[in-house]
């Protein structure tokens, strides 16, 4: 008898403490959005009070409106600006994986080429994008190097991390008990590295649409990039922004599907193990 009522105000206080836990998940997943409609509500205000001008800076509601008005054509030229981060993402995610482990198996090659990408990473992109333009001209090259170009850096450098990570004494442990190198990379150095791998394919994804929408601005006949050019040559403010929003939506949905591959990933690993 005593020890079920002793176990009474356990079981309540585990309760109540998950009741907490919830209550906080709650409250963080409510964070951003509420945030997000409290500046969007100042900015309305601030527009319809006459504090800031709806020809420099249209109101959301108007954006908004604006989207749903030429939502055919914002779509047409957000399909052209999604595969171009798209295919340019891909292209970076394969050299850079490939340049990360050439750099972690090869020593020369680390001191041959790790001081090349530093070196360019410091460049400004838009330095380039005459000259890209000037070598590949104006078809998908430019955008396709240029969203290439921003992701390929933070993937490498993030992939070396993850890989050189690992414990040492982990791996001497592993070894003395005739792991063969092989071995000791598919089933530790991979898995330890992936967390890594995937941060920097999510900021990889990011700068991709910058690329890409960065080469619009100097070359394309199409995209969104190309839209919000039309948008200034127009003085179509709403047009403009509408467009931005479209970009923050896409690479929105993009950073999320990375995240949840990663998801995907991880959890399959980690039910194997």
């Amino acid at each position: 008898m005593q020890q079920i009522t002793g176990s009474l105000p356990a079981a309540t206080a585990n309760r109540e403490r998950l009741l907490r836990q919830r209550r906080r998940v709650r409250q963080q997943r409510l964070a951003a959005p509420l945030l997000a409609l409290i500046l969007l509500g100042i900015w309305q205000l601030a527009v319809n009070m006459g504090a800031l001008s709806a020809l420099i800076l249209p109101a959301p509601s108007a954006i908004a409106a604006r989207i749903v008005e030429d939502f055919p054509e914002l779509l047409k030229h957000a399909y052209v600006t999604t595969f171009e981060v798209s295919a340019g993402f891909a292209i970076a995610a394969v050299l850079a994986v490939a340049t990360a482990l050439a750099i972690f198996f090869s020593s020369i090659f680390r001191h041959a080429v790790y001081p090349l990408l530093v070196g360019l990473q410091t460049v400004p992109k838009i330095a380039l994008a005459p000259l890209i333009v000037l070598y590949l001209g104006y078809g998908w090259g430019p955008k396709l190097f240029l969203a290439a170009l921003l992701a390929f850096f933070p993937i490498v450098v993030s992939t070396v991390v993850g890989l050189e990570s690992i414990d040492q004494g982990l791996v001497r442990m592993i070894t003395s008990m005739g792991a063969k190198p092989y071995q000791i990379f598919f089933k530790v150095r991979l898995p330890a590295a992936l967390p890594n791998l995937f941060a920097g394919l999510k900021v990889g994804i990011s700068l991709a649409v910058i690329g890409a929408v960065l080469g619009e601005y100097v070359a394309a006949q199409q995209g969104l990039g190309y839209l919000q050019l039309q948008a200034n040559a127009n003085f179509d403010t709403t047009l403009n922004l509408a467009a931005v929003v479209v970009i923050a939506i896409m690479g929105t949905v993009l950073y999320g599907a990375i995240a949840a591959l990663e998801s995907v990933v991880t959890f399959s690993r980690g039910a194997r193990a």
